[in-house]
């Protein structure tokens, strides 16, 4: 979930509600010694699986996740086992079922004498806010804050009325996830933890991709957290949240919150995912697991970003242009998803320097009604023919298609939208991570991924990108005596041509009509 089409218009409306709000400022910040993740304990049962589950000399293991009870599964099971410490960073902590029931798994794991740290970042937090307060004044449990909002909390609209000369910094935001267990085993990819993640949504739910994560790739990450958790971007939830009443809550309201008087939730689990896989506890109680080994390593923006750094310093030197240098090695072919798709005229010039050395490039993105943030689509439309002339293969997600299919879930009725941010390059090498390929990730937000050379990891990314594009999405196309768009889907046998953006409303096609010529690409 991005947002900012809704952070746009509630900012400006913020600007007009300034003269009537009363204008804060953080506290005062407080000094406190850095902490770092503790060496990986090697008795601890999930390093003892990691380590039988490693051949000789290999790097780290891996297996990719794009069935979403599955992801959900594996971090449940991990916080489950977790005997020392777990860490747990993202953009997005709903309280919903799926944040209450990951909540609930770490309250629990607390209680076994386990180090809990919680690091989120603080846009979406009216609705958490209280809960995570709550759950940090229980034994062993720390819960922080980045960039945090310092007044008119219980409101999105009203933090940035409250607020209206922080603008620049509250546009600043930590759009990571990471979750590790004792140090030996992680959780990387594009999915926050809400119901929508994790197709357990009845409106909408997101196609995505997480890895699971062991090996020497792993202590990478845990310094990427530390190098979060101590920065002067991060406040302690404490500092910045109030108790609703003037009175701080504590493990009875927590567990009163969170139902613990009551059995947890199940999840429901298939018998295998899309690649084959069973469920993860089935290996770990068995104390060895199947993974695709490759040498990785971690990337991630400096929390800072761009807080300390120039516009241009905070672009060149991001996970954005990192993922953009291994799009340009590429020798032979490329294929990219990304639910934001705004390559601007420095990412043009890469695919165009593609297309003339003959790589092969593929691009799956939301389609106009797929996605969640019309704003972003109007960047993304500017793009569209110039990419097709280019010689790209370009797929838009299909709600429809996708709510009919299972492969990635039963949708139901909700909405089908692409999350996942991914690549495989050249059938060798694959990104995974939190990066969308549009400028906000470059110039904003923090982002962070995983590169991972594994041939047998690509194929299987390979895979999973190609039944999105085959069997949920749109190919589209430039008419040969025209030159217009065509969006071209099977309806059984037969190929249908669309001329005109499929499945949406003329509201959705007349405001980006509309917008389209007056929003800068800064602000997408």
């Amino acid at each position: 979930m991005n947002g900012w089409d809704r952070l746009l218009r509630m900012a400006l409306a913020g600007f007009l509600l300034a003269a009537l709000a009363a204008c804060g400022s953080l506290p005062t910040a407080k000094d406190r010694p850095a902490e770092h993740a503790a060496s990986g304990d090697p008795s601890t049962r999930l390093a003892k699986i990691a380590a039988a589950s490693t051949p000789p000399g290999e790097h780290s293991g891996f297996r990719l996740m794009p069935l979403g009870v599955y992801s959900l599964d594996a971090r449940i099971q991990l916080a489950q086992r977790a005997q020392q410490s777990l860490v747990v960073q993202y953009y997005q902590l709903e309280n919903d079922a799926v944040g209450r029931l990951l909540l609930r798994t770490l309250r629990e794991a607390a209680a076994r004498g386990v180090k809990v740290r919680v690091l989120v970042d603080d846009l979406y937090t009216v609705k958490s806010q209280q809960l995570l307060l709550a759950l940090s004044e229980t034994p062993n449990v720390q819960v922080r804050l980045y960039n945090p909002f310092c007044c008119g909390r219980n409101g999105f609209l009203s933090r940035f009325a409250a607020s209206p000369f922080e603008i620049v910094r509250l546009n600043h935001r930590m759009h990571n996830k990471l979750f590790i267990a004792d140090g030996a085993m992680a959780v990387v990819g594009g999915r926050n933890i809400a119901d929508e993640y994790f197709v357990l949504s009845e409106a909408q739910n997101f196609i995505d991709m997480d890895a699971l994560v062991v090996g020497k790739v792993v202590p990478q990450l845990e310094s990427i957290f530390d190098a979060y958790w101590n920065s002067v971007q991060v406040w302690p939830i404490a500092d910045i949240v109030k108790g609703e009443g003037g009175r701080m809550p504590g493990s009875a309201e927590f567990d009163d919150w969170i139902g613990m008087a009551a059995p947890p939730p199940k999840i429901v689990l298939p018998p295998s995912d899309i690649l084959g896989y069973g469920p993860i506890a089935e290996e770990l109680d068995g104390g060895r697991m199947g993974l695709l080994w490759g040498e990785a390593r971690a990337i991630a923006d400096p929390p800072t970003k761009p807080a300390t750094m120039t516009a241009e310093e905070a672009i060149s030197t991001s996970v954005t242009m990192k993922v953009w240098g291994l799009l340009m090695d590429a020798k032979t072919e490329v294929d990219l998803t990304s639910p934001y798709l705004v390559p601007g005229e420095r990412g043009m010039a890469a695919f165009d320097d593609l297309a003339k050395r003959k790589v092969k490039l593929t691009l799956l993105t939301n389609s106009l009604a797929a996605n969640d943030e019309p704003l972003v689509h109007t960047g993304y439309a500017r793009y569209r023919e110039r990419l097709l002339q280019s010689g790209a293969d370009l797929y838009e997600l299909s709600p429809q298609r996708t709510s009919k299919g299972e492969r990635f879930g039963m949708f139901g009725k909700s909405l089908g939208r692409l999350h996942a941010k991914a690549a495989a390059i050249d059938r060798t090498r694959i990104f995974i991570g939190s990066m969308n390929l549009d400028p906000r990730s470059a110039s904003q937000n923090t982002e962070m991924g995983l590169v991972v050379d594994s041939p047998q990891l690509a194929r299987e990314m390979l895979r999973i990108i190609n039944i999105s594009k085959l069997q949920n999405s749109y190919r589209l196309r430039l008419a040969k005596d025209t030159g217009t768009l065509q969006w071209l889907t099977n309806d059984g046998e037969k190929e249908v041509i669309l001329t005109s953006e499929p499945e949406s409303d003329f509201f959705q096609r007349f405001y980006n009509m509309l917008i389209a010529p007056i929003v800068p690409e800064m602000l997408l």
